[in-house]
């Protein structure tokens, strides 16, 4: 089973590695970027590395540019892996462990993408951001993103440092090249959202998809053209994506082995963090039973189990009890869903949150304006 390299080839791993090429002291490029003065990180979301390879007709300029593959973190989702971009820790460190989660000491879900309920985020996520090393350290620094993200709690627990609004693709492009020479040394970080949204409502296999990332290939390029001499574009994403066929899909709802000794379902349909009801041995029973269930569709292991197999990294205390007791990576043509509390989540075609490879890789495309 593939898992997450953090400390070797990690998104947790980009932007330190980014800040030791801008020669930050105290900052390691463990990735062996070009040290040059100026970067600028482009993350698409839902961009995996394997569907990059899958389409190189629709993505000429993107698949031109030097690349490996690297790893997100786990759960290969947008919360956990923007948190980990921005804050260089895995998320057994930073503490946000997924889509949903438990809120901590309590009995409710936690949605991190929509921060709900409003927890503080600063205490929820209490260590700096990589920009905010950044900017502390002289680099010129500029996190771009749309105007509906600014202030939002996941923004403020990820990505803290100073921030631009830019909602299109000519705002984003004119953003990011006045703030790449707003000084020397200079970090942006733009993302953009539209594959992974098509990806959601149509399927990554679909024409929509495919035409999408064909303009995300047109604005990496343009991006890429207009940056100032010297800026290295570097090309990233959060996770990849699989469609899962609505038939092949199971519902919790529809099964009491999997509500057996169950107090809360979160996660995501292809990632579930399954937090059990107290009492001695019930974690090992639960697991047992979705065991079970989905036998070879799923990689199902206690808290202890993850931790110890490194699926989140280093796991601090403060950080433990928001895993689930059980944790379910699913994988193959499959999903796990539970219509009464993510009614949402049956209307997407495409799908992530999972360890296979599909999901976990990421690309690390390198070019140099």
């Amino acid at each position: 089973m593939l898992l997450p390299r953090y400390g070797e080839a990690a998104l947790s791993d980009l932007v330190p590695s980014v800040l030791g090429a801008l020669g930050v002291r105290g900052e390691h490029d463990i990735l062996g970027l070009p040290p040059v003065p100026r970067y600028c990180i482009l993350l698409v979301d839902a961009l995996g590395w394997n569907l990059l390879r899958a389409h190189p007709v629709q993505a000429p300029f993107l698949t031109s540019l030097t690349g490996r593959a690297i790893t997100a973190g786990l759960p290969t989702t947008t919360a956990t892996s923007i948190t980990s971009l921005g804050t260089g820790l895995p998320p057994g460190r930073h503490g946000v462990v997924g889509y949903t989660s438990r809120v901590p000491g309590g009995t409710a879900l936690f949605n991190a993408l929509k921060w709900e309920p409003a927890l503080d985020p600063l205490t929820y996520q209490p260590y700096p951001s990589v920009f905010e090393r950044a900017d502390r350290a002289g680099v010129a620094t500029t996190v771009i993103g749309q105007s509906s993200f600014r202030d939002t709690g996941l923004t403020r627990a990820a990505l803290r440092g100073p921030f631009r609004a830019a909602n299109s693709y000519g705002q984003r492009v004119a953003a990011a090249v006045t703030a790449a020479e707003a000084g020397s040394p200079s970090l942006v970080y733009v993302y953009e959202g539209d594959l992974d949204y098509t990806g959601h409502q149509h399927g990554c296999g679909s024409a929509a998809w495919r035409y999408q990332l064909a303009m995300v290939d047109r604005f990496a390029e343009q991006l890429y053209d207009e940056l100032p001499a010297g800026t290295v574009l570097v090309v990233t994403a959060d996770h990849g994506m699989v469609d899962v066929d609505p038939e092949k899909r199971i519902d919790v709802d529809d099964i009491p082995a999997l509500r057996d000794g169950v107090a809360l379902v979160a996660g995501e349909a292809r990632f579930r963090h399954v937090y059990t009801e107290p009492g001695d041995g019930v974690a090992g029973d639960v697991a047992a039973a979705w065991r079970s269930v989905l036998g070879s569709r799923a990689t199902v292991l206690t808290r202890a189990e993850a931790v110890s197999a490194g699926w989140f990294g280093a796991v601090e205390e403060r950080v433990a009890d928001r895993i689930g007791d059980v944790v379910v990576s699913v994988g193959g043509d499959c999903a796990v869903e539970r219509r009464s509390v993510f009614p949402v989540e049956t209307r997407l075609r495409g799908l992530h949150g999972a360890l296979s490879e599909d999901e976990l890789l990421v690309p690390l495309l390198v070019g140099e304006a």
